[in-house]
Parts: C-alpha cells; sequence; structure tokens
C-alpha cells in the first residue's frame, strides 16, 4: 500500500479509533485493505489436459491424488523452518511401527529407497566409501537375483555401480555366493515367475549372512504387505508412497533394520558428497507421507473393495447392452491389486480396434483414459476415479460402442 492510499483510509476513520491506546492494530488494518488472492488453475492456463484416470496408479498419469489430510499437512508445514534429520527421526520411528519395522524413512520414491538402500548395504557408516560410489574398489560388488526378476527397476541398484548376478535355483544361488556378494534383491512384481519364493529367498540369505531386499513398489494393496515382508524378515523393503497411499507422488518409503537404515540415510541429504544428495526430500512431502501412510492402514479396506466392486458393476451393466460386448472382471496378483473390468467385442459387430476406442475416449471433453488391450478389447480400472467419473466413463463407453456397432 502507497503512504498517500494509507493515510487517506486513516482519514475516514472516526477520531476515537486512531487515537492512541484505541487505534486499530495495524495488521488487522493492512489485512482488511489487501485485496484478496486469486487462485490460478495453472492447469487450464497452460492449456494442460485434464483426464479422467480409468488407467490406476501410474507413473506417467502422475500416480494418484493426494488426500485434502496431505496436502493441508505440505501447505501447514511449509510455514516454519525446522531441522531436517529431526523430522526424518520422528517420522522414521512412526512409520516402523505402523509397519513392524526397526526402522524407516522416507525417501524421494521408490527407486530412490533402493538406490539408498543398496548404498547402505555398500558403505555403512564409513565416509571414505559413501564417497567413493559408485565406484566399488576394495568393496563388495555382487547382487544376486532370479533371472526372471532382473528387469527395468534393478537398474536403480546399478547406480550404485553393482554388478547384477542371475540364478534360477536355490542351488545356483548357493554357488553364487562369495566374498563379493553385498546383497539379494527380490522384485515383488515378478514372485510368480521365479522359482525361489519369499520365504525361501529369506531363508537363503540369512544362512549365508547376506542382506535381504524386496521391491514392492505398487504391492499395496493389500494393507498387510506393508507389514508382511518386514514380518518374514527381509531387511530391507521399498515401496512407493504416491500410489495407493495417495501421499506425495515423489516420495516413498525404506524401511528395515536400523543399522541399513541409518547406513541408507548416511547417504542421503541433509549430507553431501555422496551418491544420494539430489534425492532430496523435502520436510512437506517427509510429512505428507507420514500422514498418507497413517490414513491408509486405518482405512476400511473391506468397504473400500466393495466400493470398487460396485463401480466396476455399474460400468459393466453399462457396457454390456452394446451387442456382442462381453466383460471379465480381473484382479491383478501381484502389483495394482485391485478388480478392472475387461470389456470385449466382436470386430464384426463392433467396428473399433482397441486403439481407436482409447483414442475416441481420450479425444474427447472430458479426457478419458483407459488401457489398452489385444486388438478388440480394453480393461478399465476404477482405482483412481472420483465418485462422479464412473457415470463418465460408464455412459461415454456405451455411446463410442454403440455408435461403431453394425
Amino acid at each position: 500500500m502507497k503512504r498517500r492510499d494509507l493515510i487517506k483510509n486513516l482519514s475516514i476513520l472516526p477520531a476515537s479509533k486512531v487515537l492512541l491506546g484505541s487505534a486499530i492494530p495495524i495488521g488487522a488494518m493492512m489485512t482488511a485493505c489487501t485485496p484478496a488472492v486469486v487462485k490460478r488453475d495453472l492447469i487450464n492456463e497452460l492449456g494442460i489436459r485434464k483426464i479422467i484416470n480409468a488407467v490406476g496408479t501410474v507413473t506417467f498419469m502422475t500416480g494418484s491424488l493426494m488426500h485434502d489430510e496431505v496436502i493441508d499437512t505440505i501447505v501447514t508445514s511449509s510455514q516454519d523452518f525446522v531441522i531436517l534429520d529431526e523430522v526424518q527421526d520422528k517420522v522414521g520411528v512412526k512409520i516402523a511401527e505402523l509397519c513392524h519395522a526397526e526402522a524407516a524413512m522416507v525417501s524421494a520414491g521408490c527407486w530412490s529407497a533402493m538406490i539408498l538402500g543398496t548404498a547402505g548395504v555398500l558403505t555403512g557408516l564409513d565416509a571414505k566409501k559413501s564417497e567413493q560410489l559408485p565406484f566399488l574398489d576394495g568393496m563388495k560388488s555382487e547382487v544376486i537375483t532370479q533371472k526372471s526378476h532382473n528387469q527395468g527397476y534393478i537398474h536403480a541398484l546399478k547406480n550404485t555401480g553393482v554388478k547384477i548376478i542371475e540364478v534360477e535355483t536355490a542351488e545356483e544361488l548357493a554357488a553364487a555366493v562369495n566374498e563379493k556378494t553385498a546383497m539379494m534383491w527380490f522384485l515383488n512384481y515378478c514372485t510368480a515367475d521365479g522359482k525361489i519364493k519369499h520365504e525361501e529367498w529369506v531363508a537363503l540369505g540369512k544362512k549365508f549372512n547376506i542382506p535381504t531386499m524386496i521391491d514392492m513398489a505398487a504391492d499395496v494393496p493389500p494393507v498387510e504387505n506393508l507389514w508382511r515382508f518386514n514380518d518374514m524378515g527381509f531387511d530391507l523393503v521399498c515401496v512407493s508412497g504416491g500410489k495407493a497411499m495417495r501421499g506425495p507422488q515423489s516420495a516413498g518409503i525404506l524401511m528395515g533394520k536400523k543399522d541399513l537404515i541409518a547406513a541408507a540415510r548416511f547417504n542421503a541429504p541433509p549430507r553431501g558428497g555422496n551418491i544420494g544428495r539430489g534425492m532430496k526430500v523435502n520436510k512437506e512431502e517427509i510429512l505428507g507421507m507420514y500422514i498418507a501412510l497413517e490414513k491408509y492402514v486405518n482405512t476400511d479396506h473391506v468397504k473400500e473393495w466393495k466400493m470398487w466392486e460396485e463401480r466396476i458393476a455399474f460400468i459393466d451393466n453399462s457396457v454390456k447392452k452394446v451387442t456382442s460386448v462381453t466383460t471379465e472382471v480381473t484382479v491383478p496378483p501381484f502389483a495394482n491389486h485391485t478388480p478392472n473390468l475387461k470389456i470385449s467385442w466382436d470386430v464384426n459387430k463392433v467396428k473399433l480396434t482397441s486403439k481407436d476406442l482409447q483414442e475416441k475416449m481420450r479425444g474427447r471433453t472430458p479426457s478419458i483414459e483407459i488401457m489398452g488391450g489385444s486388438g478388440n478389447n480394453v480393461a478399465v480400472s476404477v482405482f483412481m476415479l472420483k465418485p462422479d467419473q464412473v457415470k463418465i466413463v460408464a455412459d461415454r463407453l456405451y455411446e463410442e460402442l454403440s455408435k461403431a456397432s453394425v
């Protein structure tokens, strides 16, 4: 406010209000004179396409939407300075209690959890080793995994410089263990493809005194997985925070043995000169992740599952009104373990391909993203749909399938 405007405003106040001792507090007066801030809708302003997410918690579609409680936590905690390590300390204790772990930390996503966890295994609290990564001269340098688990996500571990050793059987694993073996890594998404299952993997790790890590990035629900693998004996457990738990998409959780979590944090911010310096997690994300986890653990998941089934049934009833359309409810056994609706049709009666239907759903307003299939089928997830979006998706699918019917 300009000085002359302030004087003008003061001049119109009753004299009794500007006398010393009875004047309106300056702060209140300034607040009254400050115009309300107009919130900007940058998504619209920048011309970014808003979508109805009938696919699920995938990264390219920004994961999930944060709960109001998480957003409130982020906003309120942004108003004060704190010591970052103290935030991790306090939140880590709470997360560990909820998930039956000795210790825990919030990481910059599940990928970061895997890098920092591996780094902690390699370096412990040795500053020289921490500074040395990813160059492993004189250090343990091999990570054993099953051949079927050696997929893209393992690249996180490779950031630390380790060499991946593939095995297929317990006998091959035993033969692969040597003085260079640092860790054994298990990808939960590929459980069904490997010959060695969880319990045996953990038992082998304990037999050879080698730390075991599991990547269960998208493997909640079920909620029990948040403590199942800690109870089972895995030394490190990595999970995404921005999927089913609906925390910040850029947050994750690393939990496990106390000494390994301490070593992982030794390789992470606020410390510098280490492999994790760029994996900074701010106080708002750490606290927001804790609130998201707490809310998720305390959710009525039976009621939640029933809601998903009801939404699936609503869409199912709509699309089956179209001649030749058939449906099937499927639930992935691992990762994004929620009900999906597979929609198929006779291409001789519905002149559409899977890609055609995806483009038609995407190309109108509101834009709807669905999962593609093999030529004559698509799939729909209700996992991330808002309540009012279920009918929109059902109506649009019916409309597009009907228009293509002959």
